[in-house]
């Protein structure tokens, strides 16, 4: 009896305080608690509950306890007396998978090193990568634009349509700015360093062809809202290719190469088209698909592309090696390198007004700097008798690629950093 007109005390002075109701509660006063003596037989849960018996009902109707006060900031664990366990206790499956997921999806950052292995092994021991011919290439690249598509929308293309200035600018950079880099530096390589014609030859031959795919692949992993355009670019510097360079090559050259249209098409529609279509209708219609396989796209389009720039060092290195090998290498790096610097800062004297001018002169660079070296390399076997004309493409083929994912590593990182 003495505990229970002690219990009866206590919640007759706390509804004194605090009023008769849950509005009481909510209006926030404060009293004096009053402390239950250690042997009380009413326990800890039971006085909890009495706080506010409104509050007790509305719990056992709902099967949950909610406190209004700031006062009270316990769970309904502690006001049913229960305790929740220990973290170390709870399940993590969900956790570790997360962090694999994580760590697919950020496999791109690891491409730098992953390039640089794949140089150093191909240098070393060749056989590595000379099963990877250029029957694979066309392949790879589709599955490289393929992934491109996968995270893009047809949105993200018809707004890259409506910059017509920007793609004009890039269309520019690829016909016009390089050609004129080729010519000067292949006349460079014959009267200043008494290099054969055919070295000069083979220059020129490189700054005729359209522009690179992996060139979209950079793009995109630099400023994916810029890929879209890239693609449009390079589209469309491989479209006209058929006619431009032809006649490219008569002017610098004074060769006319019969380039194969029907093979140009077709090669557009395999390595482009079809693939960036398939990424994009997959993720219009089963985007679910598409949530499952794209932390995979990060790592296998690492082993891609690590494959890409290999293979054709390793094809190559005799020719890289050669008495004239390393004067060549120099010059096709500063050919390309004036390339990726004039398609970066011209851009930013015509585009200043552009809200995203940096991620534009990112992309012109790209689309300047990288050039379709594996169709010279085609053109220079197939239309030219002497075979040192195929040297300079061939060591284009590395350079560009090392040069530009160089690129991508350095902005990236200074994105990242927000520089």
């Amino acid at each position: 009896m003495n505990s229970m007109s002690r219990h009866l005390q206590t919640q007759s002075s706390l509804f004194a305080c605090y009023g008769s109701g849950p509005v009481s509660l909510r209006a926030g006063k404060r009293c004096q608690v009053p402390i239950l003596p250690r042997n009380s037989s009413v326990s800890a849960s039971r006085f909890a509950v009495s706080l506010n018996p409104v509050s007790s009902v509305h719990s056992r109707r709902h099967g949950s306890v909610k406190c209004k006060s700031g006062d009270f900031s316990e769970s309904r664990e502690l006001e049913l007396g229960r305790e929740s366990p220990p973290e170390s206790m709870q399940p993590s499956v969900s956790g570790e998978q997360f962090h694999i997921v994580k760590i697919l999806k950020e496999s791109n950052s690891f491409l730098p090193h992953v390039i640089i292995a794949s140089t150093l092994l191909a240098l070393v021991y060749p056989p590595s990568f000379t099963w990877f011919t250029n029957r694979y290439y066309a392949p790879a690249l589709g599955f490289l634009m393929f992934a491109v598509g996968v995270n893009s929308s047809e949105r993200d293309f018809l707004e890259a349509f409506k910059r017509p200035a920007a793609i004009c600018a890039g269309y520019i950079g690829q016909f016009v700015v390089k050609p004129l880099l080729g010519y000067f530096f292949g006349m460079m390589s014959v009267t200043l360093l008494s290099l054969p014609p055919s070295i000069g030859a083979g220059i020129m031959l490189v700054s005729c062809v359209s522009g690179a795919q992996l060139s979209n692949y950079a793009t995109f992993l630099t400023d994916p809202s810029m890929a879209p355009l890239s693609i449009v670019m390079t589209s469309l510097s491989t479209a006209t290719a058929v006619f431009v360079t032809p006649l490219l090559s008569l002017l610098l050259i004074g060769t006319r190469l019969p380039v194969d249209v029907k093979g140009m098409v077709s090669s557009i529609l395999q390595i482009v088209v079809a693939p960036i279509t398939a990424g994009l209708l997959l993720n219009r219609f089963f985007p679910w698909i598409c949530n499952a396989i794209r932390p995979l796209l990060p790592p296998l389009s690492v082993f891609v592309t690590a494959l890409c720039i290999g293979a054709p060092l390793a094809i190559n290195v005799d020719s890289i090696m050669s008495s004239f090998g390393l004067t060549i290498v120099i010059i096709i790096t500063a050919f390309h390198l004036s390339a990726f610097i004039i398609g970066y800062f011209l851009p930013g004297f015509f585009f200043q007004k552009a809200p995203d001018v940096k991620a534009l002169q990112r992309t012109l660079s790209f689309e300047t700097g990288m050039q379709s070296s594996l169709l010279a390399l085609a053109l220079a076997n197939r239309f030219f008798q002497d075979p040192i004309v195929a040297v300079p493409p061939a060591i284009s083929t590395v350079m560009m690629s090392l040069m530009g994912f160089s690129l991508v590593m350095l902005w990236a990182r200074r994105r990242a950093t927000g520089q």
